[in-house]
């Protein structure tokens, strides 16, 4: 049998990266991503089944996917996640799987993931302090994060990753707090520029606090940041670019989506929980996998939706100029 032709969009990008969602439900309300009150959660029936999330990785595996990331929503709601981990790792051809997580449930579930054959994980955590922690999330459970971190060192993740979106306004008292952390505790702190996928669509571009200025405020506060040369051979060709202070302790990853956009290097394509396809996190376009899955389609036609979705990828997001319009979902609906 022939192999089956790489997944090559009408830019020359090829795809290898798939980003299931499988949950749109959280225990926290970050402002930048969800409303604080009265979410409309999808009903449990519209979400892929891990058999169906299974399956989608099994038929997109030979189209060259071999690195998987479990979104949510927050992910470690969903009961057994650990089930569905161990499920995917035994597909041959899958290199990576990672977890990006809120970390509050992360200290009870770090080892059966670890088991499971998940490798990487990234813990979203804005601020370094219960009361900031509670401005971004509009919940408590900053404790929980902490705890989760050291529990996701201990039973043997490494790095940990941790996600910190920057907003002017919130995010400048905790930029050096971070580089300290990253320091004193081996994580890998990421700061994500904030962008506008939130549910109030209260982004403005005044609102983000740049990666320029918070590697200023390193190098002058802490000592310079260098870049890191091994960018592709250690950060899985990801969308981050590395820095490590100059003494070679502490490394600071920046994910500049808006000052920086790297959308000519994207290698992503993404499932939402409830099962539609999107080539791009800013997408107005979906492809309906769930229906293709619950009809029970062949793996043929499941594999023409996926290239028709990769081959109709726009050239990039256009936050940056006036033909930008923010998606009809917000992020925890689309997943991180």
């Amino acid at each position: 049998m022939l192999p089956e032709l790489p997944l090559v969009d009408s830019f020359g990008r090829l795809h290898n990266n798939l980003r299931i969602s499988v949950t749109d439900r959280c225990n926290i309300r970050c402002f930048y991503c969800m409303p604080a009150e009265d979410v409309q959660f999808m009903d449990k029936s519209e979400l892929l089944t891990f058999e169906e999330i299974e399956r989608f990785v099994r038929v997109a595996v030979p189209l060259g996917i071999d690195k998987l990331r479990l979104t949510g929503g927050e992910p470690l709601v969903r009961r057994d996640l650990h089930r569905l981990v161990a499920r995917l790792a035994t597909i041959p051809g899958v290199k990576d799987i990672g977890l990006t997580t809120n970390g509050i449930f992360l200290a009870d579930q770090a080892k059966d993931l670890h088991d499971a054959g998940l490798r990487r994980i990234n813990v979203s955590l804005d601020a370094l302090t219960a009361e900031s922690f509670k401005k971004f999330t509009r919940r408590d459970g900053f404790e929980n994060v902490i705890e989760g971190i050291k529990a996701a060192q201990r039973v043997g993740f490494n790095p940990v990753k941790v996600n910190a979106v920057s907003v002017r306004g919130l995010s400048e008292t905790e930029i050096v707090p971070f580089g300290h952390f990253a320091r004193e505790t081996g994580v890998e702190v990421r700061f994500i520029e904030y962008m506008p996928l939130d549910a109030d669509n209260a982004w403005e571009r005044s609102k983000v606090l740049f990666a320029h200025e918070i590697i200023e405020t390193l190098s002058a506060s802490i000592m310079p940041l260098k870049p890191v040369s091994d960018k592709l051979a250690g950060g899985h060709g990801g969308p981050a670019t590395d820095f490590v202070f100059e003494d070679g302790i502490g490394r600071i990853g920046f994910i500049a989506s808006i000052s920086q956009p790297f959308c000519m290097s994207c290698n992503r394509i993404r499932i939402t929980a409830d099962g539609k396809m999107r080539n791009c996190l800013f997408s107005h376009d979906e492809t309906d996998v769930r229906g293709l899955l619950r009809s029970e389609a062949s793996d043929d036609r499941i594999t023409a939706a996926i290239r028709s979705s990769v081959a109709s990828k726009k050239e990039g997001h256009e936050i940056n100029t006036a033909r930008f319009i923010q998606p009809d979902r917000p992020m925890y609906s689309i997943g991180g």
